[in-house]
């Protein structure tokens, strides 16, 4: 083969390489395939507007089946466990066979699973049918994440805002949607099939514009050993690191989503309604600062941008727990969700550039997934527990120097890694 043969077949191979997809590429939409950026973050919005339909109905499926209290914790118990362990398993899975088609198959089972939440008769079925969901969301959650930073990387700019954007929007979708149905009154299994139909359509719609991130079998090849992970199974010590950071963030966020409500009602004497939009204030402003996050990560950088918005998210609770104003308080908790909203999606960006470019890549994201859902599980409850001990300012003004320890702590990567 003469020298310009072998350039010709080097520039044939780097060009397929970097081909999205293989030949399916010419398949899709120029901007799906070419970016990916949409795509993924539509799977973000699919996703929660399934675990927000669930959550927000909790309310009817308990009226329904006669469940007490002790029994509905149960059920979100097993709802969780099942989450966490498929995270452990779905990072290996996901190295093998790479992101879209776990993700295609994740986003058809969601909403088949949510229909049968509604349609379910017993105790017993219901139980099999949230535990199954709950293995599904925590499938879906650490994949659609791994999908993401490896759209990020490959695009060589941020994404991960956008994307934990239109999973705060769903949240929003969710609640609105419940209150004009419940008000029109519509039953809880006539929702619930609706909603599954509606996220079964979307699901058809978004598999084929997925595109594959370089996980799988083209990229074991060329990649190293799994050892180099570090520790066993994929805990080093950066993940690990990394990953107790995510721990403190979703603890804060629960708190703020869990119990700023109630702080509103019980110390500063706001009606129910008032006090119910502490959750709104807070979320809102999350949604909206997502919006922006990217651009804002592009402008000064994520370690800059974590410090900035971990300090402006304690200066938000803290001026939440100080104002004796509860209007005073909405706007603390709304200063503490602009300032928070970045923390996360950044967090994630920096677990995927530990390895980047490699299918460890998709184990990493697994276990810092396995961190932040422990911390949304955990958190509310050990507050209601320091609550009941010091009282419920002092617990929530505890959470003031742990953000300042993160935000000030965590070193994260200056630049995206291509």
């Amino acid at each position: 083969m003469t020298a310009e043969e072998q350039t010709a077949a080097h520039t044939t191979t780097t060009a397929a390489d970097q081909a999205e997809g293989g030949s399916t590429r010419s398949a899709r939409p120029s901007w799906a395939g070419s970016a990916g950026r949409w795509p993924a973050t539509a799977v973000f919005f699919l996703n929660g507007l399934t675990l927000s339909t669930y959550i927000v109905r909790l309310g009817s499926l308990k009226g329904k089946h006669q469940l007490s209290d002790g029994q509905l914790g149960l059920i979100g118990t097993a709802f969780a466990m099942a989450a966490l362990a498929c995270m452990q398993g779905v990072g290996p899975l996901t190295a093998r066979v790479g992101t879209r088609p776990v993700l295609r198959t994740s986003l058809l089972v969601m909403p088949v699973l949510l229909a049968l939440v509604g349609l379910v008769k017993g105790a017993v079925e219901l139980v099999v049918v949230v535990t199954a969901l709950g293995a599904a969301h925590g499938t879906t959650d650490a994949v659609m994440n791994t999908h993401a930073v490896a759209i990020e990387r490959r695009l060589g700019r941020p994404i991960l805002n956008g994307c934990h954007a239109a999973w705060s929007v769903s949240a929003v979708v969710a609640s609105l949607a419940t209150a004009v149905l419940e008000r029109a009154g519509i039953s809880f299994a006539t929702h619930l099939v609706a909603a599954s139909a509606f996220l079964m359509a979307g699901g058809l719609l978004l598999g084929p514009l997925l595109v594959e991130t370089g996980t799988g079998e083209r990229a074991r090849v060329s990649s190293p050993a799994p050892r180099s992970l570090g520790l066993r199974g994929g805990w080093s010590r950066q993940v690990v690191a990394l990953g107790l950071t995510g721990t403190a963030l979703m603890v804060c966020e629960g708190a703020a989503l869990g119990w700023s409500a109630i702080f509103l009602h019980d110390s500063r004497g706001a009606s129910l309604s008032l006090a119910a939009t502490a959750v709104t204030a807070y979320t809102g402003a999350q949604a909206a600062s997502r919006m922006i996050g990217d651009r804002l990560t592009l402008r000064y950088g994520a370690p800059t941008l974590f410090r900035a918005g971990g300090l402006v998210a304690a200066c938000g609770l803290a001026m939440a727990l100080l104002s004796p104003n509860p209007v005073a308080v909405l706007g603390g908790f709304a200063v503490a969700g602009a300032g928070a909203s970045v923390l996360l999606p950044l967090a994630y960006s920096a677990v995927g550039q530990t390895k980047a470019g490699s299918p460890e890549a998709s184990t990493l994201i697994s276990r810092f997934t396995t961190f932040t859902y422990a911390g949304t599980l955990f958190g509310p409850a050990a507050i209601g527990w320091a609550a009941e001990l010091v009282g419920l300012t002092w617990t929530l003004a505890a959470l003031i120097p742990l953000l300042c320890a993160v935000a000030l702590l965590s070193r994260l990567p200056g630049r995206t890694q291509q």
